[in-house]
């Protein structure tokens, strides 16, 4: 493992740490689409299947177990805490994310590296985490104004993606049989998902205001 990788899972550690503090410590999920949280949760459950079969590492089992409980944990409580789930945003959470799942699908039933049961199911999660921001990013832009650890929590998530393109960037150049094509074209749309959102995040950050999307 790279320092870039090892960058990579921190600052996406970083951005889950964000968003269940928001969660935890306001007793609210205000400006959060569960929508998004669910598409990750499933990107998670289907990447990491191979989590009883396949041990590569510690430091590699002990992440995968932290995404998926992560994941699953955020859903649970917009879905059942009594406090939290109230402040949930249904009406501007509207993004039929049922498609994009459905799309991912079929195209990592044409698009894989190998057709085979664990290959299908990891391109659909590198497809379908290409474009799980997208609810979240269409419920900031509806809501207008983004609270600061909102904001952060997208920042961070935007960040861990471009330094996983760097990691795959290095590990083309110093690996023989590098050919995770499906991850670098994805990782490529989804940081390019971010890019409006990093714009208007630094100019806020310039001008000391408070991060607002344009409808």
């Amino acid at each position: 493992m790279n320092i870039f990788r090892f960058a990579g899972d921190m600052t996406h550690l970083i951005s889950i740490l964000i968003l269940l503090l928001k969660i935890y410590a306001t007793k609210s999920c205000a400006g959060i689409s569960l929508k998004t949280q669910e598409l990750y949760a499933l990107v998670f459950l289907t990447r990491y299947m191979d989590l009883v079969t396949d041990y590569v590492s510690l430091y590699n089992t002990v992440m995968k177990i932290v995404f998926i409980v992560s994941s699953l944990a955020i859903v649970w409580c917009m879905r059942r805490h009594p406090m939290v789930r109230r402040s949930y945003d249904k009406d501007l959470d509207t993004f039929r994310h049922q498609y994009v799942v459905l799309a991912c699908f079929v195209l990592a039933l044409i698009l894989n590296e190998k057709f085979t049961f664990q290959e299908v199911f990891w391109a659909f999660s590198i497809y379908l985490e290409a474009v799980a921001i997208l609810p979240q990013l269409v419920l900031l832009q509806r809501s207008g104004n983004v609270d600061n650890l909102t904001g952060q929590y997208v920042l961070f998530l935007g960040a861990y993606r471009g330094l996983y393109i760097i990691n795959w960037i290095y590990r083309y150049f110093t690996e023989d049989h590098f050919t995770r094509w499906i991850a670098c074209v994805s990782g490529l749309v989804q940081t390019a998902l971010y890019a409006d959102f990093f714009y208007y995040y630094y100019l806020s950050w310039k001008t000391n205001t408070k991060l607002k999307l344009p409808a």
